[in-house]
């Protein structure tokens, strides 16, 4: 065991699939934890096809699978049944995410699994949690984003609402199951037995928003706006943030666009004045921003430590040099994938090494052969299964000879 590598001899059977449940495995892979990523033939994992799939990866399936080995499972037969009963032995760490009530119809819930692995740590990953008149509905990050009310909360300045491009929500239901399951292995060395853990994307929702969500309930709806001039603004070639919050960032913004005279002007020397005047505000901050370049900006707002950045677009942000500087991007080869992919350096561990089985996402069952040998079948015992179905995906990565 080390602080690089903390889950090392543990084993985890990701049935997964999507981001949320698979994110959550990938991250105990890159603490040293070994994998088992079970997909169904065909197409495999689901996130292998959103957005544009370069051979068997596309961007969702990559950072969500780092580090995993892959086995085909066709759990429609019993004989997959059996091989995943296999692979359960001696596990550690179940990730699941089907629909609530399907993983029981295939005999694999969690009573079934802890009454031959009673140490074994259990997540359930769902849309809307486990129980509940909405537990069986599908649900995806825009579905929950909706019912969660972080849509509504989203409003441009069309007046509309808006979802969030990024998938925070799945995203979030994936690092607070990885904090779940860290904690319960650290808890199970002396409790001596697991536990089930219930992940739900509205739950992790729910979270993630908790302030919003709080100050929305206790001004019933009515949430404060930002006071100007925290704000996004038009500069003379493109657009930069502002949050100006505190007493002293006010004075030092002013003084940063030579306004002086505007700190202690009645209109707006508090944040409530501010907002009662933003309008005219922030029509003498517009045209005068607009004016200049956002390096100009930058530099005069530097000076003063006011809180400032221009928009950056993801290749922008992806090549700044203080990104390059900070060592928080790693640049990665996948094979099938054209060029280098940039994929952040998680918090508290080594930097990615492009190239390396930490580094890359597999292949859609590339490592049936691998597994399955591992857990006691022959080649000949493989070659059987892979002709009759039950496991596949694996014919292009079988060992040669």
């Amino acid at each position: 065991m080390s602080y690089e590598a903390p889950f090392a001899g543990l084993k985890c059977i990701d049935l997964s699939q999507g981001v949320a449940g698979p994110y959550c495995g990938m991250l105990l892979a890159q603490y040293g934890a070994d994998v088992i990523k079970v997909e169904p033939p065909g197409e495999g994992d689901w996130s292998r096809t959103l957005g544009t799939r370069y051979a068997d990866h596309t961007a969702f399936s990559i950072p969500a699978n780092l580090g995993k080995r892959s086995i085909v499972l066709d759990l429609k037969t019993e004989r997959a049944k059996e091989i995943l009963w296999r692979l359960l032995e001696n596990a550690d760490i179940c990730i699941q995410g089907y629909r609530p009530g399907v993983i029981e119809r295939l005999g694999f819930g969690y009573p079934e699994v802890a009454t031959r692995e009673p140490g074994i740590i259990y997540v359930s990953v769902s849309g809307f949690g486990q129980t509940g008149p909405m537990a069986e509905r599908p649900a995806m990050d825009p579905v929950v984003q909706a019912f969660t009310g972080l849509t509504a909360e989203n409003k441009g300045e069309d007046g509309l609402p808006h979802r969030i491009p990024i998938i925070a929500i799945d995203m979030s239901t994936g690092l607070y199951a990885f904090s779940a399951v860290s904690t319960s292995l650290y808890a199970r060395a002396r409790e001596g037995k697991g536990r089930h853990i219930e992940a739900s994307l509205m739950q992790a929702a729910a979270g993630l928003q908790v302030v919003r969500m709080m100050t929305s309930y206790l001004e019933d709806g009515a949430v404060r706006p930002a006071v100007p001039p925290s704000g996004i603004y038009r500069t003379a070639d493109g657009w930069m943030s502002f949050t100006v919050i505190r007493g002293f960032e006010w004075t030092a913004f002013c003084e940063a666009l030579d306004l002086a005279h505007l700190i202690d002007d009645p209109r707006f020397a508090t944040p409530d004045a501010r907002l009662a005047n933003a309008d005219e505000l922030l029509g003498m901050l517009r045209p005068l921003l607009a004016e200049r370049p956002g390096a100009h900006w930058a530099e005069r707002m530097t000076a003063k430590r006011v809180m400032h950045e221009r928009l950056n677009s993801y290749p922008e942000f992806v090549r700044h040099p203080h990104v390059a500087a900070s060592g928080a991007m790693a640049w990665l080869h996948q094979p099938g994938v054209p060029q280098d992919i940039p994929m952040p350096n998680l918090i508290g561990l080594p930097a990615f090494a492009s190239g390396t089985a930490r580094a890359t996402a597999p292949a859609h069952g590339e490592h049936t052969h691998e597994v399955l040998r591992e857990h006691g079948y022959s080649a000949a015992e493989i070659g059987d299964l892979l002709a009759a179905g039950v496991v596949g995906g694996a014919a292009a990565h079988a060992p040669a000879g």
